[in-house]
Formats: structure tokens, C-alpha cells, sequence
């Protein structure tokens, strides 16, 4: 309770009040506090009627502490400031692509590639390696597998596996899953880690951001250690915080779904382009739809494409339905 009178005396209880380091916790032991002010004669005229001024209940819980606050302002930093050592494997367009992002939220990323890319590299802020050997020595937290398809057996088995710390985590971002889930379960030691991932996206479709598009991973193999998880979220954390529709799915689920999508789109973008279709004065939107279609498949490459229909046997029924569709 706090007690406001006119008296000639101001007296403080209980005291001494709790320093602001501690009042936020001291405050709900506090059952009264009364303020006595001295008043001149003319604001003791003013206020004779006023006896007591009373405020009840402060000691109830309260909606703001500080302290408490503060600390989990702190503990949310530094997990979301958790910065990674990334090697991106497969330096061409898709590489330097997803590199660029990585670096503007602050990983340390290497990369290796067959091709001499060290000019790009250097560019975007990225330390580039021509030597798997050297890039393995440098021990990156994360092995981002950025290669087409039909290369990554070669690749991931080119790699000097045992130059790599045991807990190292492996990604792949292909637009197939069963297939690298299964390379990577078959080559990889126990004690690594394994995100399979689907940034379905390009440099194309993401030039403008890349808010809104999908992205699927799955968590083949993650280890239970605070430090592992940690790790795998705030890879996983990039593509949430620019804006990308997340989507968690199993390897099996990615494939059956793609084959009626991904799939379908190259395989009728690939038709189409063998047709030549030419844009007119007079374009109907369906038609605007054909042409975009066609642009857009014939940017990825034939070997996409190819990769597409030989590692998912689910594309197979889907051509067939095309077949009895027309």
C-alpha cells in the first residue's frame, strides 16, 4: 500500500527500498510502502481533505521483468549468431549462387570445384581450393554438396573423407532426395551428420529474392548433441530468414511428389522447345504461360533434365501417363 498524508514528516518503509538490480525480484516481498511529503500551509489548505491516497496489490505479479527478459534477449542472440564453416562442393552457377547468401550472413565458406572458379571466388568473398585435399584441411563444419546428379557418386567419393572431423555434417541441395539419402548412407561414416535438402529455386527464379519460394529438407542423420542440432538449424536458419516457404518431408515423400511436378514441368518445357514456339502480337495468357514455361526449362541444363528421369523410377510412370494423356 502507498499512503500519501500532509504531516511535516516523510518517513520511507519498509527500508531501505531494493537497488534496480534486484528490485524486479524484491518487488513481490513488498507488502506497503507509505510516502509522507511535507506541505506548505497554503498546499496544506489544498489538500486538507485528502487523508490517503491508496494503491493496492503492487505486490502482484508482475507483467514486465526485466531481468529475465534481457536474458533471454541474449541466449536467443547467441544461438541465432552461431556462424558457420561452410565448403560448398561444385562451384558452377548453382554453387556461386547459394555461396553469395551464405556469406551475407556471415559463414566462412570454402569452395572446391574441378574448374578454376578462384576469380568468382574471390569476388564474393569466398576462399576457393583446387585441391579436395586442402579444402578437407581446413576442417569446414559443413560439406554442401552443389554438383549435378549424375556426378555426385564421383564427387563425394574423390573427397578424403578421413581429413574431416568425424561430426561433420554433409548437405546436398539436389532435386532429387532418395538418390544422394541413399549415396550418402552408403559412403559416409556413422559419425557424420546428413541434411538432405531441396532448394527449389535457381538463379533464375530467386534473382530477386528469394521470399516465398519452397524449400525441403529432411533430417537423414543428426546427432543428438546440442552442438550438432544447433549446427543443422542455423544452416537450415539461412533459407528461413530469407523468406523461404520451409517445408520438412521425408526423402520417399520429395520424390513422389517431384515426379509430378518437377518433372512434368521439364519434361513438357522440353517438348515445347522442340516445337519452336514463336511469341506473337496477339499472345493469350495460357500461351504467355507455354513461352515462360519453355524460357525457363531451357536455362537448366540437359543434364538436369537426364539426371531427373535416370535416378527416380517414379518419372517413368509419369511419362507414361503423359503418353496416355495424348
Amino acid at each position: 500500500m502507498i499512503s500519501i498524508s500532509s504531516p511535516n514528516t516523510a518517513k520511507l518503509s519498509p527500508s531501505p527500498l531494493p537497488t534496480t538490480a534486484s528490485f524486479a525480484g524484491k518487488l513481490t516481498s513488498l507488502s506497503h510502502i507509505s510516502l509522507n511529503f511535507p506541505l506548505s500551509s497554503s498546499n496544506s489548505r489544498r489538500f486538507h481533505s485528502l487523508k490517503t491516497l491508496v494503491i493496492r496489490n503492487i505486490d502482484a505479479a508482475q507483467p514486465y521483468d526485466y531481468e529475465s527478459k534481457l536474458a533471454a534477449i541474449n541466449n536467443t542472440s547467441s544461438s541465432s549468431s552461431l556462424k558457420l564453416k561452410i565448403a560448398v562442393v561444385g562451384f558452377g552457377n548453382y554453387g556461386q549462387f547459394l555461396a553469395k547468401t551464405l556469406v551475407s550472413h556471415g559463414h566462412t565458406v570454402l569452395a572446391y570445384s574441378r574448374s578454376d572458379y578462384s576469380k568468382v571466388a574471390s569476388n564474393i568473398g569466398v576462399s576457393f581450393f583446387s585441391d579436395p585435399d586442402d579444402l578437407c584441411e581446413e576442417h569446414p563444419e559443413v560439406i554442401m554438396l552443389c554438383t549435378s546428379i549424375l556426378s555426385t557418386e564421383l564427387m563425394l567419393t574423390s573427397l578424403p573423407l578421413q581429413r574431416l572431423k568425424r561430426s561433420t555434417l554433409f548437405v546436398d541441395v539436389l532435386s532429387v532426395k532418395e538418390f544422394p539419402r541413399n549415396l550418402f548412407l552408403q559412403i559416409l561414416p556413422y559419425d557424420f551428420d546428413i541434411l538432405c535438402t531441396h532448394p527449389m529455386f535457381g538463379p533464375e527464379s530467386g534473382k530477386n529474392g528469394w521470399g516465398g519460394l519452397p524449400f525441403v529438407y529432411d533430417k537423414v542423420r543428426i546427432g543428438k548433441d546440442e552442438s550438432r542440432i544447433r549446427r543443422c538449424e542455423s544452416f537450415l536458419d539461412v533459407f528461413r530468414r530469407e523468406g523461404c516457404r520451409v517445408e520438412e518431408m521425408t526423402c520417399a515423400e520429395h520424390d513422389k511428389y517431384a515426379a509430378g511436378s518437377q518433372f512434368i514441368t521439364h519434361f513438357l518445357g522440353r517438348v515445347l522447345e522442340k516445337v519452336n514456339l514463336e511469341d506473337t502480337p496477339i499472345n493469350t495468357k495460357g500461351y504467355e504461360s507455354l513461352l515462360n514455361l519453355v524460357d525457363n526449362t531451357s536455362k537448366d541444363s540437359f543434364e538436369l533434365f537426364y539426371g531427373l528421369f535416370f535416378v527416380q523410377s517414379e518419372c517413368y510412370g509419369a511419362v507414361g501417363e503423359v503418353r496416355l494423356g495424348v
